[in-house]
């Protein structure tokens, strides 16, 4: 088997792939998101595998029950957090601890940040239409890491029952998703060195627009960290998420 870590073979349209990277399009592998639906059974069996991206990991499994559900708009917007570990491993001045402690900034804004058509991929599938996104990452001062908050407006007649059924459902049966008690909120801390991601939802009235928030570590769910010893499956982790009692 062969697991491509980079994302080279994500994206399914060549014309997407020549805007965000440039250069010829080397064909599309199964995408290694088996939460997203309908690919689990795109995965059985296959040979090589794409591994997605750490930001568009967070946002699919925040936003895809919703869209799925037919609970929003097909326009999302999200602000995600994430440590220096999101650059790579390679040394950069401007991620030094020294200039990053106590200093939180944004970079690839208005909507240029390359992993912005993957999540348009993954969502538009989720949907069966198209959506938009409208994607600003920011970086903190921690090593590792992201916590996402993405929102979409509701259609008329959705409730806070109604959304959370919808989220329930979804992940009822997915051990690495987990929709945390009404009450809690989803941290970095609480995913660290686990395949796992934590969500929370809220209704914001006022605003008539559904909130997702999701924890996800960026070197063990969505990268090139997304393996482990247990035999018995790919996607497997031996660390269990820490969730507050």
């Amino acid at each position: 088997m062969v697991v491509d870590c980079g994302a080279d073979h994500r994206l399914e349209d060549p014309a997407a792939w020549a805007r965000w990277y440039g250069g010829e399009h080397a064909g599309s592998w199964p995408y290694g998101l088996p939460e997203l639906p309908g690919q689990r059974e795109q995965l059985a069996g296959a040979r090589r595998i794409a591994v997605p991206g750490c930001y568009p990991t967070s946002v699919t499994l925040a936003m895809a029950p919703a869209l799925a559900a037919g609970l929003v708009e097909s326009e999302v917007v999200v602000v995600a957090a994430s440590g220096t570990s999101g650059a790579g491993k390679s040394a950069k001045p401007h991620l030094l601890g020294s200039e990053v402690m106590g200093s939180v900034s944004v970079y690839g804004v208005g909507g240029v940040h390359r992993h912005t058509p993957e999540m348009i991929q993954n969502l538009s599938q989720a949907a069966g239409a198209p959506v938009g996104v409208s994607f600003t990452p920011t970086l903190v001062p921690m090593s590792r890491g992201i916590l996402a908050t993405c929102s979409a407006r509701l259609l008329p007649g959705v409730d806070a029952d109604a959304a959370r059924a919808a989220y329930a459902k979804a992940y009822a049966d997915e051990p690495f998703v987990h929709l945390l008690p009404e009450g809690q909120w989803p941290t970095t801390a609480q995913v660290l060195g686990a395949n796992t991601v934590a969500l929370q939802i809220a209704m914001d009235a006022d605003a008539g627009r559904l909130v997702v928030v999701a924890a996800v570590d960026n070197l063990t769910k969505g990268t090139g960290e997304r393996r482990c010893s247990a035999p018995t499956s790919p996607w497997a982790c031996p660390r269990p998420p820490v969730f507050p009692s």
